[in-house]
């Protein structure tokens, strides 16, 4: 079996809010999430927007601090980096593809000047020679060859799944233990997704990664991820392998999600669960489950306490009283 590489123990994020008006108050984005991640194994976070799915990734790339928990990288407890070099060692190990192709590369650089970075930044190569090989390598392993052609252009020159494919090659080029992928795809003209998600996964077979990739999609969560773990108000409701998950979901905000997912080869049941409402402020979330003033099913008991994650068999774990 394979090593755990990451576990988040009881990890909660939350932003105070600023003002005289909101002393004391806080947003509530992250609260009580607990999962690990094997050597060479894909989890997909998903959830709707505002669930706290990228607060999540900031936390674990140590762009926010955590509130409260404990995140051990290799074993190993994160604590604050007393300078840059344990900073840049970090970052080596754990690497971000963030969701905006467009905004996440410097339109003025060249994309040369922008690959050049983190092997001159990590010291990964000792001459002249050895970066332009990394260059090249690093290039046309995501599938932009001739590597020259693309190096001397700027962003805007390029097309939308270009510098997407940019973004990931930047992200391999240090070769991480971790890549936390913030829906690397959804940007994208749907055309071209599946052939970033298949040279994800390629990628990841190759270079023994890990992947936490995040999603509002249960589709395209199933087609990366060996497990799949979901959100709601910034809490998990729902993790386990994937396909136990989608085929057989127990709490009620899943199967909500299940049901809202296209199936045009089947026909739409009057069974499928309907929420009320919207999403609860994070603010002062409701007391007990925080789904409950949506879920159809919610008793009186549900306000009374948060459940607690409950394995009912092989690893499928459910926050629900009623699973």
């Amino acid at each position: 079996m394979s090593r755990t590489i990451l576990e988040l123990k009881h990890v909660s994020k939350h932003f105070k809010l600023a003002g005289i008006k909101n002393r004391g108050k806080a947003v509530q984005a992250m609260d009580d999430v607990s999962f690990s991640l094997a050597q060479g194994e894909s989890l997909a976070l998903v959830g709707e927007s505002g669930s706290g799915k990228t607060t999540t990734a900031s936390v674990i790339a140590r762009i926010y601090e955590q509130t409260s928990g404990e995140i051990l990288l290799d074993g190993e407890p994160i604590k604050p980096f007393k300078n840059r070099t344990e900073s840049l060692a970090y970052k080596k190990r754990v690497q971000m593809v963030f969701q905006d192709p467009f905004a996440s590369l410097n339109p003025t650089h060249t994309i040369r000047a922008i690959m050049e970075r983190p092997f001159l930044i990590h010291g990964l190569v000792q001459d002249r020679s050895e970066l332009e090989s990394k260059l090249a390598e690093s290039l046309e392993q995501v599938g932009l060859s001739p590597a020259p052609e693309y190096l001397r252009r700027f962003p805007h020159e390029l097309s939308g799944g270009q510098r997407q494919r940019v973004n990931i090659a930047r992200t391999f080029a240090v070769e991480p233990m971790i890549v936390l992928a913030d829906e690397p795809t959804s940007m994208l003209d749907v055309s071209i997704r599946l052939g970033i998600m298949n040279m994800m996964l390629d990628l990841k077979e190759k270079k023994g990664v890990s992947y936490l990739y995040i999603t509002h999609d249960l589709a395209g969560a199933r087609y990366m991820s060996s497990r799949i773990a979901v959100m709601y108000a910034g809490m998990i409701m729902e993790i386990g392998p994937t396909d136990e998950v989608i085929g057989n979901a127990i709490h009620p905000y899943v199967q909500l999600l299940k049901a809202s997912a296209p199936a045009p080869e089947q026909e739409r049941t009057s069974g499928a669960v309907q929420a009320k409402g919207e999403i609860p402020s994070l603010v002062s979330p409701p007391s007990g489950c925080r789904f409950r003033t949506r879920c159809p099913f919610a008793k009186q008991a549900c306000a009374a306490e948060i459940p607690a994650l409950r394995d009912i068999g092989d690893g499928h774990l459910v926050r629900c009283i009623l699973a």
